[in-house]
């Protein structure tokens, strides 16, 4: 199966600490960030290893996703993922300071379990998924930053 490797880079004006509070709250990403997930539940939780068990959203649809998840505390979290679209996917999330906001360097390493998706992956991955997940959820981390700070 071909791999393929989805990747951006975006700069928020959100000090990091807020960023991977937000990111690594993953059962609150259903209210965060609706566009992308339905649901995520902790299944199993030792130390900073995560399992999740949860329900994205993609191309119009909704399927279950399950994440074996290490966070980096302060740094962002790494997470092998299987889905039925993707099998073995391989997500970084990883943060810097930069000035008085962040940089966040993403990255999802996939291989595509349906043949014909694997024909039109790479415009369809590549190109429109990481748009989408800029619009979806990168441009929302200043305004829950925001309102995590008017709220405390």
């Amino acid at each position: 199966m071909d791999r393929m490797t989805l990747q951006g880079s975006w700069f928020v004006n959100v000090p990091k600490g807020n960023v991977y509070e937000i990111m690594s709250d993953f059962e609150a990403m259903p209210k965060n960030f609706p566009g992308v997930a339905d649901s995520l539940k902790i299944i199993n939780k030792e130390g900073n290893n995560l399992v999740i068990h949860g329900v994205a959203k993609a191309f119009g649809r909704k399927f279950d996703v399950e994440m074996h998840t290490e966070l980096l505390p302060g740094k962002g979290f790494r997470s092998k993922n299987n889905s039925p679209i993707v099998k073995d996917g391989l997500e970084e999330f990883l943060l810097e300071d930069e000035g008085s906001g962040t940089r966040i360097n993403y990255s999802y390493e996939i291989t595509v379990k349906n043949k014909f998706l694997r024909l039109i992956a790479k415009p369809l991955f590549g190109g429109f998924s990481m748009w989408r997940w800029k619009k979806l959820v990168i441009d929302k981390l200043e305004s829950i930053a925001n309102s995590n700070t008017s709220n405390n």
